[in-house]
């Protein structure tokens, strides 16, 4: 059983080749260098709007292409209320790409907790997990996923079930979260500029749904990020006034990693 996609023609092209050469064009977009991440909150949007900002976290992994085997993905539902975090019975997850194998061995651990069930509906037209798929496919070799859809979980709850996966050098966890929404240009810059801060400082009890739609995957990864004493840098803040569309309602996005 694989998860289909669900917004191939709609959020990026639905053609292999097309959908290779949009994702290609981002990621050699990226002049910026620096150390390969072991997690990163990156946007979800369309990629004509959030693709290039997207692309400054993802080019970050090429030097380790071959080394990480295991993807962490975790993002907000947008079309199903659920309490908890939710999986999927699916072996693997489908892009335009090709398919990517489903690892059952971690699904099975996160179900030992009380808080993560399956909820199938959660995930089948799901974007904010889908939309990274091809990026991944693009930038790593051989890895295997672990999709986790967030419904109303609390910070806590979040961080327990990706303190459970964090694993090695072996294991990189992707957050997907957009941020503020269709407010103009400058008021988004400003509550953006604020919420990236928050996210820096690590203070999870601060930041609403207002501020990142993603907030519930967002602040749980911060609540560890706290607790293992790391710490997480902004490296791309735009918006959609900046990459496609106007700006008197705009979108924000931000890319994030922990180094």
């Amino acid at each position: 059983m694989n998860r289909k996609p669900a917004v191939a023609g709609r959020f990026y092209p639905a053609h292999p080749q097309q959908l290779h050469d949009a994702v290609s064009g981002y990621l050699h977009g990226v002049s910026q260098t620096g150390k390969v991440p072991k997690a990163m909150i990156v946007p979800h949007a369309g990629y004509i709007y959030s693709g290039p900002i997207a692309a400054t976290a993802y080019a970050r992994l090429k030097p380790a292409a071959a080394s990480i085997t295991r993807v962490v993905l975790i993002g907000p539902s947008h079309r199903v209320a659920f309490r908890g975090l939710a999986v999927s019975r699916t072996h693997a997850y489908s892009s335009p790409l090709g398919d990517v194998e489903v690892d059952r061995a971690a699904i099975d651990a996160l179900l030992s907790l009380p808080f993560v069930e399956y909820i199938e509906q959660a995930h089948t037209l799901e974007h904010s997990l889908e939309v990274h798929l091809p990026f991944l496919q693009e930038v790593l070799q051989q890895f295997t996923l672990v999709p986790i859809v967030a419904g109303d979980a609390s910070p806590e709850q979040v961080s327990q079930a990706l303190d459970l996966l964090w694993g090695g050098d072996e294991t990189l966890l992707v957050v997907s979260s957009d941020l503020s929404h269709y407010h103009d240009y400058d008021t988004a810059k400003r509550l953006d500029q604020a919420t990236s801060r928050m996210i820096e400082h690590l203070q999870y009890r601060e930041i609403c749904g207002e501020a990142a739609c993603g907030k519930v995957p967002v602040n749980g990864l911060l609540k560890l990020l706290e607790q293992k004493g790391l710490a997480i840098k902004t490296i791309d803040l735009r918006n959609s006034g900046d990459t496609a569309g106007d700006k008197q309602q705009v979108v924000g996005y931000g890319a994030y990693v922990v180094d």
